[in-house]
């Protein structure tokens, strides 16, 4: 399905990212592979080219513009360009009421899960437009967009504040083949979804009753990135168990 097709994954190093950097790669994509751990990092490398993949890494904080500089100059001088972008790094921020959070904290959160989306598509779109095009997909969250959690209140506003950007990229680049979209995962099944009662607990919130594998939520990131969705462009596409509809 991404024959010939080069992309970057942020938050590649476990979870939802390192899924997708490995379904991307099956599916004949070169990627380019960023997240604050080299060692992790370096692990899914190693892994997608045991499989027969193309892949490099390019470690560092999403929330620093000279990251995103150096993804893109990855993409276009190890791979010849950039074609797909999943800005998929994100952090939960403070576990607090909102008066109770302080603004550095806040700060940070909007740094890493919605300053940071902003800065990778600043650069990602110029190479994109090169090459004729592309797909920007951003993890944002149910949280924030179809409900509120208590305690979260940094990470909502943040997550929700994607589809903005989402809107804005396409009102500005949709005529000229750039597809941005939001993916908004229900819980997922990874280490900051927490210990057995807290994944239960999440599980309840769910029509289908369970959260997902990260290669579920992987799986409907490459439909946003592939052909199938080349009409697909300034949306969300829920991949919520059913999470948003029972609410």
């Amino acid at each position: 399905m991404l024959e010939n097709k080069v992309a970057i994954i942020t938050g590649a190093s476990s979870g939802i990212g390192r899924a997708a950097a490995r379904l991307f790669a099956a599916e004949g994509a070169a990627v380019v592979l960023n997240a604050r751990r080299p060692e992790n990092l370096r692990a899914v490398v190693e892994e997608i080219e045991a499989a027969g993949g193309r892949a490099c890494a390019v470690a560092g904080d999403v929330g620093r513009d000279e990251t995103h500089v150096r993804m893109v100059e990855a993409a276009r001088e190890v791979f010849g360009g950039l074609d797909i972008a999943f800005n998929n790094a994100g952090s939960v921020g403070p576990y607090r009421p909102l008066a109770e959070v302080e603004p550095q904290e806040w700060d940070e959160t909007l740094s890493v899960n919605l300053t940071g989306a902003f800065l990778g598509a600043r650069r990602q779109i110029p190479a994109m437009l090169e090459r004729g095009g592309g797909s920007i997909i951003f993890t944002s969250t149910f949280v924030g967009t179809s409900v509120g959690i208590p305690n979260m209140g940094a990470y909502a506003s943040a997550k929700a504040g994607l589809m903005g950007l989402v809107k804005g990229i396409t009102a500005d680049y949709g005529s000229r083949n750039i597809r941005a979209n939001a993916l908004l995962p229900g819980g997922v099944d990874t280490p900051a979804a927490g210990d057995g009662a807290q994944k239960e607990w999440a599980a309840g919130l769910h029509a289908l009753k369970r959260i997902a594998q990260p290669e579920e939520i992987a799986r409907a990131a490459l439909f946003l990135a592939g052909p199938m969705a080349s009409f697909v462009a300034g949306t969300a596409l829920f991949a919520d168990g059913g999470n948003s509809a029972v609410k």
